[in-house]
């Protein structure tokens, strides 16, 4: 027989337990909108197919906005807000500042669906599925976005400067770094071929080209024409160099040959005997289980300490607060 106060502690853990880590996962749903707003995700698909068209980067920089978010203080929206004379937001913090991009797009998606759906659909929502249709539109397998997020009231600078991963990192700090955030050095490896698509800048990775032998000569090379020892900090180079508007796993096949544009992608892969050296291979060699994978982790990501139920708010303008 359990006793009575053992019976009521183990009550007492439960109910801990789930009211900290239960509604969070369990009012994310893929059918969050299907009676509030049937028409949001078709909303933000045709937005974001519309926006690639224009420019396929676009798709890479929405997809860095929902991690910019979900990696501070989980995915709640408090990456768009803008900065104000008493609040400073995460918009000037070393890792986004002169560097995030597409808060136009999500400005665009939130007044379309603010036009049809008043006050419904959240901006960390519109990161989610924005995300994922990026993703598809450059050509990569799609994934099902479980929805219900709320938005912060706040956000973090300080957050934003410590917990977003690095171009520098060394491949422990990866490790590290996404291990406490919950994720698997497997998951690292999936999430890291983002870096299929996109660009970075020189003053990222000029100290690879100039004073690593990790990299392939020539590519190495190519790279200093665009990018000089000294000035031309803002110069971009894609950081998949054979195919960089494609969502592929062209990225895992560049590390192989020692084409990482940073020095955080190339500690992915050191040659052969590295701990995750042969994930990288695996993905080259199969791309469909580079999509699942990432996938998944993209889904996972998603699920970081979202608000949900009446925590936060839905703004109805994604760079400020509600008022009232």
């Amino acid at each position: 027989m359990v006793s009575s106060s053992i019976y009521l502690k183990l009550c007492f853990t439960f109910f801990f337990f789930w009211i900290h880590y239960g509604p969070a996962s369990a009012q994310l749903s893929s059918t969050f909108y299907s009676s509030s707003c049937p028409k949001a995700l078709s909303t933000i698909k045709s937005a974001v197919n519309s926006a690639v068209s224009k420019e396929r980067r676009m798709g890479a920089s929405l997809l860095r906005l929902h991690f910019h978010d979900c990696f501070v203080n989980g995915c709640d929206g408090s990456v768009l807000l803008d900065d104000t004379a008493n609040f400073t937001g995460e918009k000037t913090a070393g890792p986004n500042n002169n560097s995030l991009r597409g808060f136009d797009v999500v400005d665009s998606i939130k007044s379309n669906l603010e036009s049809i759906c008043p006050g419904v659909v959240s901006c960390a929502d519109i990161l989610a599925v924005a995300a994922r249709d990026s993703v598809v539109a450059l050509g990569g397998s799609t994934w099902t976005v479980p929805l219900g997020r709320r938005d912060s009231t706040t956000a973090s600078l300080s957050a934003a400067n410590s917990n977003i991963p690095s171009p520098f990192l060394s491949l422990s700090g990866l490790i590290s770094a996404f291990s406490s955030k919950g994720f698997t050095t497997k998951e690292m490896v999936a999430l890291s071929g983002s870096h299929t698509i996109g660009m970075a800048k020189c003053s990222v990775y000029r100290t690879r080209i100039y004073n690593e032998t990790n990299i392939n000569p020539a590519y190495a090379t190519s790279l200093k024409s665009n990018c000089p020892s000294s000035g031309g900090d803002n110069t971009l180079s894609p950081l998949d160099a054979t195919t960089s508007t494609v969502f592929d796993s062209a990225y895992y096949s560049n590390l192989i040959n020692n084409k990482g544009l940073l020095h955080s992608d190339q500690q992915l892969y050191s040659g052969g005997s590295g701990s995750t050296d042969s994930q990288v291979r695996a993905y080259r060699n199969n791309p469909t289980t580079f999509f699942t994978d990432f996938g998944n982790a993209m889904i996972k990501m998603g699920n970081l300490s979202p608000l949900t139920g009446t925590n936060g708010q839905i703004r109805t303008n994604c760079r400020k607060v509600n008022s009232g």
